[in-house]
């Protein structure tokens, strides 16, 4: 995998015109779309350049780069992880000695250095044998899961809630002191009693949306850091 330059932005490879795209007999107009953008995306290009399995890798750099999640960081959990973006970022860049489990309802090629397993997260005993296989305490958890779009927004909205709290439940239970837990939010943020809760259980949580992350689209994520412990968890239970 060729190496990226971090001062560089992908948007200045672009050159020349603006290619667009016919519309095809038996393609829906959304397809000639997403087609004609994809085909007009620098950051489609650049992951091609470098072997990435999709644009989403740099979103976990650039917010590697903002939040220095992976520093330090020995044990990894990406849930969500197919195409694989996220996890070949972490894999190249934690190197042999880290403990990556990707997770995720597609099936993916492998990936040097981690582990994939295709598995609903949600099933009843998806926790258990996460924590059955990992090494000890995780000090990262990623979630980029997300629901197919339904069009609604209401709908969109809760369904991707519900992946998150699904995510912050696990990131509570395996999480070192310390730790860091990320996951995609749409547009708005996460609702108040999500963020009461992991601002209950992290010293810092904010939002972001990385330069890569689509301008027109509705994703962003919301980063919890400094995981205070599990005392937290009992003091709620209380």
């Amino acid at each position: 995998m060729a190496g990226w330059n971090r001062n560089s932005d992908p948007k200045s490879r672009s050159r020349g015109g603006k290619v667009r795209v016919k519309n095809a007999r038996g393609r829906k107009n959304s397809s000639t779309r997403w087609l004609q953008r994809q085909l007009n995306d620098p950051y489609v290009a650049e992951a091609r350049r470098l072997g990435y399995r999709s644009r989403a890798a740099f979103k976990l750099i650039e917010l590697n780069e903002k939040f220095s999640l992976l520093k330090g960081v020995k044990r990894v959990v990406d849930l969500g992880c197919a195409p694989g973006g996220w996890t070949q970022v972490l894999a190249a860049e934690l190197g042999p000695k880290a403990q990556i489990i990707g997770i995720d309802l597609q099936e993916i090629d492998p990936i040097q250095g981690a582990t994939i397993w295709v598995m609903d997260f949600l099933s009843d005993d998806a926790e258990i044998r996460l924590m059955d296989e990992l090494n000890g305490p995780v000090d990262l958890v990623l979630s980029d899961m997300a629901n197919a779009a339904t069009g609604h927004k209401a709908t969109d909205h809760i369904r991707t809630m519900l992946l998150c709290e699904a995510g912050l439940d696990f990131a509570i239970k395996v999480l070192s002191k310390g730790g860091t837990f990320v996951a995609k939010v749409l547009r708005g943020g996460s609702d108040q009693e999500l963020l009461t809760r992991m601002r209950m259980h992290f010293t810092s949580v904010k939002h972001a949306k990385p330069p890569s992350s689509r301008a027109e689209s509705v994703e962003w994520y919301v980063v919890a850091q400094g995981f205070k412990g599990h005392s937290a968890t009992l003091d709620e239970a209380e």
